[in-house]
């Protein structure tokens, strides 16, 4: 894709159930988008995944949770466009859907290196290329593959400056370090079934929020 000198500053688009949304996702989305000068990070939680279990809690309930949890930071925004849809929450689907209505603003998919890694299994993963750009916000201590798939990409498309994400509308690679936060939402939910608090793991709003639906607890 060549250079476009009339394309809009790049956006961020981070998917996932959230099922809750915690500060590991919430702090990861503030980082990259301070760092890499976005004009906003999308959450946007999926309908019916595609390669985890369904979640525990409801489309409606985890949408409820993200809106709560950035109600203050302007810097993130909420989009429902994957539970509207409802069905398969195809990643393909939704970058078309954003390229359709945002033709000239390079979008970044968010991801973790454990997606990246399992990138070419992704339903027409080589199609998602042409529509965004990967960030993947690793941890310390994250290994890259030296053979394979995934390799050859990295050699083809990484690049070591954010600036390539604002010049380009997609097909670039780029690996952003980011606060390691090892909070698991599987966790959260087993403290909160038991009676536990998970506060501090998440904001004060969406617990209260659970608590007040009873989003989590054993009947």
């Amino acid at each position: 894709m060549n250079l476009m000198h009339d394309l809009q500053r790049a956006i961020g688009i981070l998917g996932g159930t959230f099922d809750p949304i915690h500060f590991g996702h919430l702090r990861t989305a503030l980082e990259l988008y301070q760092s890499l000068d976005l004009t906003e990070v999308r959450l946007i939680p999926c309908f019916q995944p595609v390669h985890r279990k369904l979640p525990v809690a409801s489309p409606e309930h985890r949408l409820a949770m993200v809106k709560h949890a950035i109600e203050s930071e302007t810097a993130l925004k909420v989009d429902d466009l994957e539970i509207k849809r409802k069905g398969p929450s195809y990643t393909i689907d939704t970058l078309t859907a954003f390229r359709k209505k945002l033709p000239q603003t390079p979008l970044c998919l968010i991801m973790g290196i454990d997606a990246l890694l399992n990138f070419p299994s992704w339903h027409r993963w080589e199609d998602i290329l042409q529509l965004a750009h990967l960030v993947v916000a690793h941890r310390p201590q994250y290994q890259l593959p030296q053979t394979g798939i995934v390799a050859d990409l990295l050699k083809q498309r990484l690049k070591k400056n954010a600036a390539a994400l604002h010049e380009q509308l997609a097909g670039n690679i780029y690996l952003h370090p980011v606060t390691s936060l090892d909070i698991s939402a599987t966790d959260i939910r087993k403290q909160i079934a038991r009676g536990r608090s998970p506060r501090y793991l998440l904001p004060n709003n969406v617990y209260n929020y659970i608590l007040q639906h009873g989003v989590y607890s054993i009947s």
